[in-house]
């Protein structure tokens, strides 16, 4: 029998994840749909994803609020949002089909008319624009609201698949404000929704630079052999932001940095960084490595000497004089929110016996940056003198996820001369001298994965709850610990985060 003859072209694999893959016949619809999220991500996400030909023709986004708006009246609003926030090219075609999919809804959350519209609205987007009953739900509410709209979402109908059909729903972050109301939080989705049709949005996970921790670890023969505490001294996490609160008093103070950005993105960070290599990319796979490193966890045994808290004073940020957080709109003068937080972590496994894990997040510091460096130790300099190598710090990896996204080496080089003089010198890649390809948006790659029911990047309940038990004994300690302490702004947070490495012979890096 003749062969059949090789394909010509082994890209058409559906398989093939280096093809783009287009969401079936879908919806969307988005409670909270005039707030700043949906306003800055949510909705120009979906029409570039539009632009780049990965919704299907017929999809549809309702919007939900409690304002007095005609259909129109919402398209208007969603295409002031693209002209300002949109990542592509305007342009009118794919605006025109994308628009004919838009409806409104006007009502609040505990109005049963407004529901039973929404069903009618949602049949009728089958009929009419082929949405074959598949809509996802996106929670853009405050969790105080959620057993209303899922309960609302219940009893009319709405979360129930049909044949052939998906219902998801979408929640975004803050998962509860400690392990007790994220368990609660969850018991009220997962009555209503089965544990695969809830997609808990982490924005961090969507990132390019995120996912490359993955690939820098397990796709290259380089790195993997050292990344243990053979190696690796410490590693730091860092989440820094130059600007203050703005306008999100009535949300932050209460919640603190700790909450906002340790608990969920900075704790995943550090799974992915610390992760055994799972046995494939699927959803199960990673949650289950992850799962692991966050149940490993070890906190230190005296929270004051390893953890450190402030908030931020007046002082200069991009050159200009700002107010302190105590005298934000707002905020009360006796509020003991913190705007910085610092924690040491351990993970009592083999690969990282000994090695700290250091995050930090704070509002009005020195730059913005998020950033995984891993430090290695320093090597034993045998043939060197002393004077060789003392201009040598450690070697480090480092990561960097925003804004200069990419990858740098920090490693020992010979100052050119006649002496033997070791300094450090950095190779770096970057993302967008490397490709052509410009990295999409978080969001839009996270809503094309819940329109798509692919999971791997969403935290399931297990993950959540598992970073409260790590998160929540630090809130409990700092309750009954006095206020934060003061740091100027445009500096790299309080004196007691400096301390709390220096107890440990080191320094945080400075980006």
């Amino acid at each position: 029998m003749i062969p059949d003859p090789p394909d010509p072209n082994p890209l058409r694999d559906a398989q093939d994840r280096r093809l783009p893959q287009i969401a079936g016949p879908c919806g969307m619809v988005i409670f909270g749909v005039t707030g700043d999220l949906s306003r800055k991500k949510l909705m120009p996400a979906i029409y570039d994803l539009a632009n780049r030909g990965l919704l299907p023709p017929g999809f549809s986004l309702v919007g939900f609020a409690r304002r007095d708006w005609a259909h129109q009246d919402f398209a208007q609003i969603v295409h002031d949002a693209v002209k300002e926030y949109a990542r592509t090219d305007y342009r009118e075609e794919v605006w025109r089909q994308l628009a004919k999919g838009f409806r409104f809804v006007p009502g609040d959350f505990s109005d049963d008319v407004a529901f039973a519209q929404l069903r009618d609205t949602i049949e009728e987007l089958d009929r009419e624009r082929g949405t074959a009953g598949n809509h996802a739900f996106y929670l853009s509410i405050p969790p105080r609201f959620f057993p209303d709209v899922v309960g609302q979402l219940k009893e009319h109908g709405l979360a129930e698949e049909r044949s052939g059909s998906w219902r998801r729903v979408v929640v975004e972050k803050p998962f509860g404000h400690d392990l007790k109301s994220a368990q609660e939080l969850n018991a009220i989705v997962s009555e209503v929704f089965p544990p695969e049709a809830v997609f808990r949005i982490d924005h961090y996970l969507g990132k390019e630079t995120v996912q490359n921790i993955l690939a820098l670890r397990f796709a290259n023969q380089l790195f993997e052999p050292i990344w243990n505490s053979n190696y690796v001294d410490h590693v730091q996490i860092t989440m820094a932001e130059d600007i203050g609160i703005g306008g999100r008093a009535g949300y932050y103070d209460g919640i603190g940095a700790a909450r906002d950005v340790i608990q969920n993105h900075l704790v995943q960070l550090m799974a992915l960084t610390a992760m055994e290599e799972p046995t494939s990319f699927d959803a199960h796979s990673l949650r289950t490595e992850k799962q692991k490193v966050l149940r490993s966890v070890q906190l230190p045994d005296d929270l004051d000497l390893h953890t450190a808290r402030g908030q931020y004073a007046a002082g200069w940020a991009g050159g200009e004089k700002v107010k302190g957080f105590l005298d934000e709109e707002d905020i009360p003068r006796s509020s003991t929110t913190e705007t910085f937080a610092a924690i040491k972590l351990a993970i009592d496994t083999r690969r990282w016996a000994g090695v700290p894990f250091y995050l930090r997040h704070g509002k009005r510091l020195g730059r913005r940056v998020t950033e995984v460096a891993v430090v290695f130790k320093r090597a034993p300099h045998l043939p060197f003198t002393q004077t060789a190598t003392e201009e040598l710090g450690h070697n480090a990896l480092v990561i960097r996820v925003q804004p200069d996204e990419g990858v740098t080496v920090r490693f020992g080089s010979k100052v050119p001369g006649g002496a033997m003089e070791i300094r450090d010198v950095n190779m770096d890649f970057a993302y967008g001298g490397a490709f052509v390809e410009s990295s999409p948006e978080a969001y839009e790659r996270l809503i094309l994965d819940v329109l798509l029911g692919e999971p791997p990047l969403f935290p399931q309940h297990e993950e959540v709850e598992l970073s409260w038990r790590i998160l929540d004994p630090i809130l409990e300690h700092w309750a009954t610990s006095g206020k934060p302490q003061a740091y100027p702004s445009g500096t790299w947070g309080p004196s007691s985060a400096e301390e709390m490495l220096a107890r440990d012979g080191r320094v945080w890096r400075r980006p």
